[in-house]
């Protein structure tokens, strides 16, 4: 019996071991395609046609997004809450590409009041381009659900992480339909792949945004429309306390050039190589038993908070 069972047993390791391998060695050249070869073999974005519209476009990522559509020929419709800040980045693109800026001033923390001027003000715009930016946390990240004093903070949040995704979808996305071309890029968080511990609204938001934007890949990419879900780590922007860069924390510039890259060679994307290496550690290191444990919350804790009070004494 053991003779038999013998080189069943041994065949039945080889193939483990072959179909592991070989899915590594799968992930290690779709990552080289995607965040390396990508810098000069990329899709050209003009075909989508020619206005990109970028929420949260006055700080960070959704800023250095405006930036950067610019910079590769496209008009571009920036929207966010402050009309100061909007009319600055709006003179900055204009003298830095010579592309045409429209600006909407829209506080997506309201409800769905706001969309009806978003939704005028973009009707005659041939969008090609929509990048789903604006979000926000709770001015303190590290804490507990409480409940009782968060019911504002919690309407806040989900209007402007997700509510705002779903709108902006529903204002452009028809029309994409009719041209049969359109890409959507909705901005979701490596928060939102595995359940951080006290920051589980915002996480949770996070992967609302992932999951709507894999539904909507599956709906709409037989339309000829993309959707393109990216899941940043760490981005030196003011929501993080705009952390010294390094090789794993991106300037938002940096970010979002290496972001746009990708499109057209991945719908789930973490936006950078060097956040492509995080996140697969993170999926090997970071199982539930690991991020709910005392000592990962603990370590969690005091990596940001030291990072902030790092940035306050600068």
């Amino acid at each position: 019996m053991d003779c038999v069972l013998h080189p069943g047993l041994t065949l039945l390791g080889y193939l483990a071991l072959s179909y592991l391998l070989l899915t590594q060695l799968y992930k290690l050249l779709r990552g080289v395609r995607v965040h390396i070869l990508s810098r000069w073999w990329r899709k050209d974005l003009r075909e989508y046609g020619g206005w990109a519209v970028v929420t949260g476009a006055t700080d960070g990522i959704g800023k250095s997004y405006a930036h950067e559509l610019a910079k590769r020929g496209f008009n571009v419709v920036i929207l966010s809450r402050t009309l100061e800040k909007l009319q600055k980045v709006a003179k900055e693109i204009e003298q830095q590409s010579g592309r045409k800026v429209k600006i909407i001033q829209a506080d997506f923390t309201g409800g769905a009041e706001i969309y009806p001027k978003i939704e005028e003000a973009l009707k005659d715009l041939d969008i090609g381009i929509l990048v789903n930016n604006v979000g926000m946390t709770f001015k303190d990240m590290l804490r507990y659900v409480e409940f009782n004093d968060l019911s504002k903070g919690i309407t806040d949040l989900l209007n402007c992480n997700v509510q705002s995704m779903l709108q902006m979808t529903r204002i452009v996305l028809p029309r994409m339909v009719e041209r049969k071309k359109g890409l959507i890029i909705n901005m979701s968080s490596g928060a939102g792949a595995v359940p951080y511990p006290r920051v589980s609204v915002y996480s949770s938001t996070k992967a609302s945004v992932d999951f709507f934007s894999r539904s909507l890949s599956f709906d709409y990419s037989p339309l000829g429309i993309d959707v393109q879900c990216v899941m940043p780590l760490m981005v030196s922007t003011n929501m993080l306390g705009n952390f010294e860069t390094n090789f794993f924390v991106k300037a938002p510039d940096d970010f979002a050039r290496e972001a746009l890259n990708t499109v057209g060679l991945t719908h789930r994307t973490n936006g950078c190589l060097a956040h492509a290496i995080q996140n697969y550690l993170q999926d090997l290191i970071l199982t539930d038993y690991v991020l709910g444990s005392r000592l990962f919350t603990w370590a969690f804790e005091a990596a940001i908070r030291s990072r902030a009070k790092i940035h306050k004494t600068h």
